[in-house]
């Protein structure tokens, strides 16, 4: 049994208040026996405007966010409690008024291994909902990052948005992911209406485990988001999930088991039946 947890928190302005969850959800995972914790988008901290944002925005290296994980990893590997960290969060991009939305996969001697930046920005304006236009305030990334090998698995990294795009799982796929994670912190209406619905629709067309850790509650006065963290399984069914009415950081744990993976790609190959450029004029 390999086991990964999805975590879900409500990450504020105090990004030492972001730090304290992120640290007991590592710890929930460590005794849960999770080889993996996924943390949210944006995991360091959520703020109204974007002068905050780039007010507390650093660099990787100096993010005290990231060096406190950093450094409960390295704690818990002294106490011979071995786990990966997959979070979100902001990197500051210099010399121009935007961050990066970015997320890291940090092993458990503290090392950053991993990175990927968010390719799909979150411009909407709802009419009586929320208007967020995400391109003014984060530099879009301009790069699918292959799957790499981790304990649970190949992880394909996206962020959010890129949930809304199925070309981008697809590739993944394409890629050799067999997990693929979307860290999220998904507005309670787009939430409501399709945060479940996309995640099962990804994991259905790409024939993988599909990790959805999301942020929950109120982060300001005008911004909340939806939680129901989830992991979803190569069939299309939600293994383990949070509650969205439970503002407390929670975690959901559930086993990968990548021979089952095998066992619904071998009863149903998808992707030796493709038609791909000859049918629809490109691959993916």
């Amino acid at each position: 049994m390999t086991l990964a947890a999805a975590g879900q928190m409500c990450s504020t302005s105090s990004i030492s208040n972001s730090l304290e969850q992120a640290k007991f959800l590592i710890r929930k995972s460590v005794e849960s026996c999770a080889k993996v914790l996924f943390l949210p988008e944006a995991s360091d901290y959520i703020v109204s405007t974007t002068q905050e944002s780039i007010g507390l925005a650093k660099p990787i290296d100096r993010s005290a966010f990231v060096l406190g994980i950093q450094r409960e990893l390295q704690i818990q590997a002294l106490r011979r409690k071995s786990i990966h960290v997959c979070v979100g969060v902001h990197e500051a991009v210099p010399h121009e008024d935007r961050v990066k939305n970015v997320l890291l996969w940090i092993d458990p001697g503290g090392k950053i291994i991993h990175k990927y930046q968010k390719l799909h920005m979150f411009d909407v304006n709802i009419k009586n909902g929320p208007s967020l236009m995400e391109s003014k305030s984060v530099q879009p990334g301009n790069e699918v990052v292959k799957p790499f090998e981790s304990p649970i698995g190949l992880v394909g990294p996206a962020i959010c948005y890129d949930i809304r795009f199925p070309e981008h799982a697809l590739r993944l796929r394409t890629l050799g992911a067999e997990i693929i994670t979307y860290p999220s912190a998904f507005t309670v209406k787009t939430g409501q209406a399709h945060w479940e619905l996309l995640g099962r629709a990804r994991a259905v067309d790409t024939q993988t485990y599909v990790i959805m850790p999301a942020q929950v509650g109120m982060h300001a006065d005008t911004r909340q988001s939806w939680g129901h963290s989830m992991i979803i399984d190569p069939w299309g069914t939600v293994v383990a999930q949070c509650s969205s009415i439970d503002f407390e950081p929670r975690i959901c744990v559930a086993d990968i088991d990548l021979d089952a993976l095998h066992k619904v790609r071998n009863a149903m190959p998808l992707w030796s039946q493709r038609r791909g450029k000859q049918v629809f004029g490109y691959n993916v």
